[in-house]
């Protein structure tokens, strides 16, 4: 319904309308009113304007007004119109829209229907499959031991036989006729005592099924099955893939995936690394993979290491924590998948030539950061007075020169009648005293003491060659085609060498390295 209409104010006496002439005849021709008082919002007659009742009102012609008025009220109805219509259109909208919830909202539950039973029959179908391997190894076992019984059985009637013929015969009072068989029978006892091998009356299968179905992950991510604009968008709780977590020497590898069914966006991941003496975890690697190696810790240590993810909306919550521990002492070969092209390994990675008249870089497999490690190197050829060079280096050693030229390694070159060391390309301490083939270079790396000395057949080859010295580093040795070098393993240390080492700690053997 319409509103009323508002009432006017009340006037006073110098404001009130004209009471000549019809008081709602608004027609300007009408000659009772002629003007129009702003002041009083009224038409008004000469006489009323004669009297001066609206003598300091505003005053105008009443044809102007009513034009002006009437022009001001079109706009505002105009303003109102389209008002309406937009509010029609919108209801129409609002209709339309509750027509598309519930036609939305059958196709979402049907939607939903469809892949929760996917769900359940892909589970289905995972369980059938299950049953079947649970089905064939008990089916295996069952057949082992049945086998076992009908063999078992039969020896057991042929050996109740024999004795109970056995027995009869020794009943007899003869003795040239027991004697003319018992050296048979004897031997049949024998061959049938011999029968009963090691492990025959043991069963050949436990009753114990080794089958562990790890439903964990799959309930994890049923409990987190959610639409996705109603669940967190951080990422989940990446899980760690414990098969692929592994140590070798003093490194580390982690792997990890997201769990299945898992639709929030990943953006990368952080792996945290403790110290391995219990202390705080810090960062060791931010990144898209989900494989990781970390090089360079310390031997006989336990490390703890767990992963998260993120994204734009945020980090997601930590893994599990995983627990894995480096090995007591370095075990190396030459590396083939950093070294140089021109590097030719043989016997299982451990001897070492090359293709090329110039000098060519390989690293050992192993990294070290802390303790004592000793290894020896043996001169397999030598031909034309090359200079092989022994030491240690970075990861990124310049690998197409002398090892020492650059910035990242140290090292001792030595031809057939001396010896320099040499690092940044500065070559130093000038020793007396080479090799020839069937020579025994021997490298400590004392990261206890910072230092690094060298030893040819046994015996220390000049001062310390290195001092003060700390960081990663990994064994390393440069060759032309001229020498080839074979890592000694199964050796231990020299007897001067192990008594300056067993001066600090106590010695432990390696395959070709030992760690202290």
């Amino acid at each position: 319904a319409a509103a009323p209409l508002p009432t006017p104010p009340s006037l006073p006496p110098s404001h009130r309308v004209c009471n000549r002439g019809p008081r709602f005849s608004f027609n300007p021709s009408n000659s009772n009113y002629s003007m129009y008082c702003v002041s009083c919002r009224s038409p008004v007659c000469y006489r009323c304007l004669e009297e001066g009742q609206h003598g300091k009102h505003d005053v105008k012609a009443l044809g102007a007004m009513w034009k002006q008025h009437k022009a001001q009220l079109s706009q505002a109805l105009n303003g109102v119109s389209d008002k309406a219509k937009e509010a029609k259109e919108f209801l129409v909208q609002l209709k339309n829209l509750l027509q598309q919830i519930q036609e939305n909202g059958l196709d979402y539950e049907a939607c939903l229907v469809a892949q929760c039973d996917a769900l359940v029959d892909a589970l289905t179908r995972q369980k059938a499959k299950l049953l079947t391997k649970v089905t064939k190894e008990r089916e295996h076992k069952l057949k082992v031991v049945w086998d076992q019984i009908n063999h078992c059985t039969l020896k057991l009637r042929q050996s109740t036989g024999l004795m109970e013929y056995c027995l009869e015969v020794i009943k007899e009072n003869d003795p040239s006729g027991f004697l003319q068989i018992s050296d048979a029978l004897i031997k049949r006892v024998q061959v049938s005592q011999e029968q009963w091998v090691k492990g025959a009356l043991e069963p050949k299968v436990s009753a114990e099924f080794d089958l562990t179905l790890d439903s964990e992950p799959l309930l994890q991510s049923i409990h987190q099955l959610d639409f996705i604009q109603m669940k967190c968008r951080v990422p989940p709780v990446p899980l760690l893939q414990l098969e692929k977590c592994c140590t070798r020497n003093n490194s580390v590898t982690l792997a990890w995936r997201m769990p299945p069914l898992s639709h929030n966006p990943v953006e990368g991941y952080i792996l945290e690394l403790d110290d391995g003496d219990g202390g705080q975890f810090r960062e060791v690697y931010v990144g898209k993979e989900t494989l990781c190696t970390i090089d360079g810790l310390h031997f006989n240590s336990t490390y703890n290491a767990r992963v998260k993810a993120f994204n734009s909306s945020g980090v997601g919550p930590y893994s599990k924590t995983v627990i894995l521990q480096t090995s007591d002492v370095a075990w190396f070969t030459f590396d083939p998948s950093s070294a140089h092209r021109d590097i030719v390994l043989s016997n299982d990675n451990q001897t070492a030539t090359c293709n090329s008249y110039d000098d060519r870089v390989v690293l050992g497999t192993a990294a070290f950061s802390k303790g004592m490690h000793y290894w020896e190197l043996h001169v397999d050829r030598y031909d034309n007075h090359p200079d092989p060079a022994f030491g240690i280096a970075r990861i990124n050693v310049v690998k197409d020169m002398m090892l020492g030229k650059d910035d990242k390694a140290w090292a001792m070159y030595v031809d057939n009648n001396r010896s320099w060391f040499m690092h940044c390309n500065s070559h130093t301490n000038r020793t007396e005293g080479g090799v020839s083939k069937g020579a025994t270079i021997g490298v400590l790396l004392d990261l206890n003491k910072h230092n690094l000395t060298f030893y040819i057949n046994g015996q220390q080859q000049g001062p310390p060659a290195f001092e003060n010295i700390e960081g990663v580093f990994m064994p390393a040795l440069s060759l032309n085609r001229n020498v080839q070098v074979s890592l000694l393993h199964g050796k231990e240390s020299k007897d001067n060498i192990g008594q300056r080492i067993c001066a600090t700690e106590e010695t432990q053997s390696a395959h070709h390295s030992g760690s202290f």
